[in-house]
């Protein structure tokens, strides 16, 4: 069963802040937490990190790998190895937290299906879904 992980992008303030981030780091993206996820089989068949940006699901990217190592200062770590596409999904508003959460798939906001849509102003898009229109 798919599972996802849910985390927030912390000093992004726009989508295109986080497509800028990785685009200047190392490829494939990734990124880097404290704790090891256990469910790594459920994550690893399909899913996907989901990134809050100011307060709302903003975007995902699918979850490729999960390397657990050690850094220098000698501190387990783990590495979320991402899928280089950022997809946009419908936002949704989603409190502050630390590290990351578990994400049901019935409780992951779905992909923006149009073109037209996913390139909308990122403002505008959120407008638009706190008035209920997308």
């Amino acid at each position: 069963m798919t599972l996802h992980l849910l985390k927030l992008a912390v000093g992004a303030e726009s989508i295109a802040d986080l497509e800028d981030f990785q685009a200047r780091r190392a490829q494939p993206p990734f990124h880097v937490t404290r704790m090891v996820p256990r469910r790594v089989e459920e994550l690893l068949d399909g899913g996907s990190l989901y990134w809050v940006i100011k307060g709302q699901i903003a975007v995902r990217q699918p979850l490729q790998a999960i390397e657990a190592f050690t850094d220098d200062d000698g501190v387990s770590r783990c590495r979320l190895v991402l899928d280089a596409a950022i997809v946009r999904v419908r936002p949704r508003p989603f409190r502050a937290f630390q590290g990351w959460r578990y994400l049901q798939p019935k409780d992951s906001p779905p992909d923006l299906a149009s073109r037209d849509v996913a390139e909308m102003p990122e403002t505008l898009r959120s407008e638009l879904a706190a008035l209920g229109l997308l």
